[in-house]
């Protein structure tokens, strides 16, 4: 149910979104409507830990709600960590359900968000990783550091830049679950608009 509510708010606060971000959001959308809704997103921050994994969940969200089952969305970095204990809280705050399956430095999380679908598997990785998709898919950039040291991405048919400020800011501060909060709640409401508009003329 939480989920629900957090999905409802998310497509009510579309007037949130500038029209400089829509223009940016309406790149993700166009190369899912080019690739008839058959199509790989990998969304690339340095660490793989905050931003990135934040925004493959909600993409993976957003197609699945719109009905787009051809669309699989990854995650990855330029180098490998650890998902950030803060960002998996903001998603179990939005009623999506983490478990976590290995007990490595680098745990393997499943996020279920719907009981007839396969669960989100997160981990940090780096973008080329195998376990990614290795080539038609988009890049989307999620954070300036990945943008500027990653100039070209091998075998990516695109690369969008939705940059989105890093949580990280608020780490050990009173304000830090707030803020991880705040950046999910962000990319959930702009990966739900990139995906509703798939299907307008």
């Amino acid at each position: 149910m939480e989920l629900d509510n957090t999905i409802k708010k998310a497509l009510n606060e579309f007037n949130l979104i500038t029209d400089e971000r829509k223009k940016l959001l309406h790149q993700i959308t166009d190369f899912v409507k080019g690739e008839n809704a058959l199509a790989d997103l990998i969304f690339i921050c340095t660490h793989n830990s905050r931003r990135s994994h934040l925004s493959q969940v909600w993409a993976q969200v957003a197609a699945n709600y719109f009905g787009f089952f051809g669309v699989t969305c990854y995650s990855g970095g330029t180098e490998a960590t650890a998902f950030f204990p803060s960002a998996i809280q903001a998603l179990e705050n939005a009623g999506l359900k983490v478990k976590k399956l290995s007990q490595d430095p680098n745990p393997v999380y499943s996020i279920k968000y719907n009981v007839d679908v396969h669960p989100i598997i997160c981990f940090s990785k780096k973008y080329d990783d195998e376990f990614n998709v290795q080539n038609n898919f988009a890049a989307i950039m999620t954070c300036d550091h990945a943008d500027q040291n990653c100039p070209f991405i091998p075998m990516a048919a695109a690369r969008i830049p939705v940059r989105y400020e890093d949580p990280k800011i608020a780490d050990g501060t009173s304000e830090q679950l707030t803020k991880y909060i705040e950046r999910s709640e962000q990319i959930c409401r702009e990966m739900f608009y990139a995906f509703s508009q798939v299907l307008v003329p």
